[in-house]
């Protein structure tokens, strides 16, 4: 039976109810999910990550180009913090650009791994903000991390209280889940909400409810854009859920796509294309930029 999900009622997302406390989610990443995914974060993702490097090279450089038009063309001394940095493939890329990196990583694998790079990083818990004193960053990410915390909307106030520079840039990237081609893939084909898994995912957010998070938390948007929608292919037919390699067909198809869409010089057409997915609150991720408000 799945958890129920409701409207937060302050902030509008969709979220588990009741929220899972500090001790279930400690208890379920200790005993369950690392146990589960022990190779995957020993040894999988970062191979994954290295033999894709086209495809996430790709994501870095959006992140490095939607940044360089914030400071107006210019990020000479521009600090980052990653977030919960994995194996730190985006600040290494945004370290090979001439930014200077660090951020923290509760994996001690990925810490260890950033710095045999030469990256600067703190082994903490993904809100231990308090880690790095009172330095200020111009650039922070948070990618893949706000659909797993208790409390978001505290971590964006966290995150302006004591990472971000005042005139800095925020970037987040989370899934965009109950998007309409899941919801009707799920009807088609009764799939059971695959996408809610509790308590790892505890948030859900559109492209919508999350800019309004990010403004009731005190942010601007400064731009925005959505990810190839990959759920469409379940609507094709190509049923891929539980079906690994199906999966794996569906996504190097897109990956393709994007790929000829670059060689041919569309990178505008690809980002207005995916700004467009975002305005319908379509696409299978959601990458918003955005600024404290003066």
């Amino acid at each position: 039976m799945k958890p129920k999900v409701i409207n937060d009622p302050q902030y509008g997302y969709l979220r588990l109810d009741p929220i899972p406390t500090q001790d279930e989610v400690e208890k379920f990443y200790a005993e369950e999910f690392y146990a589960a995914n022990a190779s995957y974060y020993n040894n999988s993702a970062l191979n994954i990550q290295k033999e894709q490097a086209d495809f996430f090279n790709s994501r870095w450089e959006s992140i490095y180009q939607v940044s360089k038009t914030f400071f107006q063309g210019n990020l000479d001394g521009k600090t980052v913090f990653d977030i919960g940095f994995g194996f730190a493939q985006a600040i290494l890329y945004l370290k090979s650009k001439g930014l200077e990196v660090t951020g923290l990583e509760p994996s001690l694998d990925g810490v260890n791994y950033a710095k045999e790079n030469g990256i600067e990083a703190y082994h903490a818990d993904i809100e231990n903000f308090d880690i790095v004193n009172s330095k200020k960053f111009d650039i922070v990410l948070l990618l893949n991390v706000l659909e797993h915390l208790r409390q978001p909307a505290e971590t964006l106030l966290n995150i302006k209280k004591q990472l971000l520079h005042p005139k800095g840039l925020l970037v987040i990237d989370v899934p965009n889940d109950f998007n309409l081609f899941q919801t009707i893939a799920n009807a088609e084909y009764g799939l059971d909400e695959w996408w809610v898994v509790a308590p790892n995912h505890i948030n859900y957010f559109s492209p919508s409810s999350l800019m309004k998070l990010l403004e009731d938390c005190g942010y601007a948007i400064f731009d925005y854009e959505a990810s190839f929608p990959l759920d469409m292919f379940l609507l094709f037919g190509d049923q891929y859920i539980g079906n690994g390699t199906l999966g794996r067909e569906c996504h190097n198809k897109r990956v393709n796509f994007e790929t000829l869409m670059r060689k041919h010089g569309k990178q505008n057409e690809l980002k207005a294309l995916y700004k467009s997915f975002a305005d319908l609150n379509l696409g299978r991720t959601i990458t918003i930029y955005a600024t404290p408000k003066d």
